[in-house]
């Protein structure tokens, strides 16, 4: 009699890879908590849940793909990471695997935010010194 098996002989492969989908979201709100800290939101973690879901994004329309084929891209391969790996080595490669692709994703999204300039920029007759 023949057993039906998975594709690995990791029961807890899947759990691996949920655990990676997990932390994506988990980052991803992360990144967006840290925007609303930085543009002065008075309720940051509660802006940053809702704009998870209804965003006005500020990045044009090619910039948002780009950004989001990078989270993805980053998430498959951090994924991929867990499912070919086992013991000590998935820890390792799921760890640099997800940093790497989380740094690169952040630097994108910082290179091409839009800049929105503070008070004291906005002040009329004032050079960025001070001095009129």
């Amino acid at each position: 009699m023949y057993l039906a098996r998975g594709s690995s002989d990791d029961p807890y492969a899947w759990l691996w890879i949920l655990g990676a989908l997990a932390l994506y979201a988990l980052i991803s709100y992360g990144l967006t908590y840290r925007a609303r800290v930085r543009r002065g939101s008075a309720h940051p973690a509660r802006d940053a849940v809702h704009d998870l879901k209804d965003r006005e994004e500020p990045q044009s329309p090619r910039q948002r793909f780009i950004s989001r084929v990078l989270m993805l891209c980053g998430a498959g391969l951090t994924v991929l990471a867990a499912a070919l790996t086992s013991g000590t080595v998935r820890i390792v490669a799921v760890a640099l695997t997800a940093g790497v692709a989380v740094a690169v994703w952040a630097y994108y999204d910082y290179r091409t935010e839009r800049r929105v300039p503070r008070s004291d920029d906005a002040a009329p007759g004032r050079t960025r010194t001070g001095r009129p």
